[in-house]
């Protein structure tokens, strides 16, 4: 299950150099996937669990400019193991060019004690890619 959202570099994002800062992209991958979960978990999966990154591995492809948009995509190719699962990412121009790519590595904790929890199959099954 492919889940899409839009991004607009704004003024604040965009680094010395002319284009969106590293650290944007990585705010927005957090922002894609916590719009993702929150999309399609039921109510009591984001009352009690909460998700943290572990990893991010990132290939930056192209620049992105003020005012210019591009969409991102999340999906969960596998299961998840124990705690864990990999989602992946991609933002990609108007034009159709993939800007940015990320494989991140999420973590799954009871809200209340903050310890790691099992991603039982119930949890994964909205997201898992068909």
């Amino acid at each position: 299950m492919t889940f899409r959202q839009s991004f607009t570099a704004a003024a604040a994002d965009i680094d010395e150099l002319g284009h969106v800062n590293n650290a944007v992209w990585v705010r927005w991958i957090q922002d894609l996937a916590v719009a993702h979960w929150d999309a399609i978990a039921p109510p009591e999966h984001r009352d009690t669990m909460v998700w943290v990154v572990t990893r991010h591995e990132i290939d930056y492809r192209g620049n992105v400019t003020e005012g210019e948009t591009v969409t991102g995509e999340t999906w969960v190719p596998q299961p998840p193991r124990g705690a864990r699962f990999d989602r992946h990412v991609r933002f990609t121009g108007a034009d159709g060019r993939v800007r940015v790519e990320a494989i991140t590595t999420w973590a799954l904790l009871d809200r209340a004690t903050g310890r790691l929890m099992r991603v039982r199959p119930d949890i994964a099954a909205p997201f898992l890619a068909g």
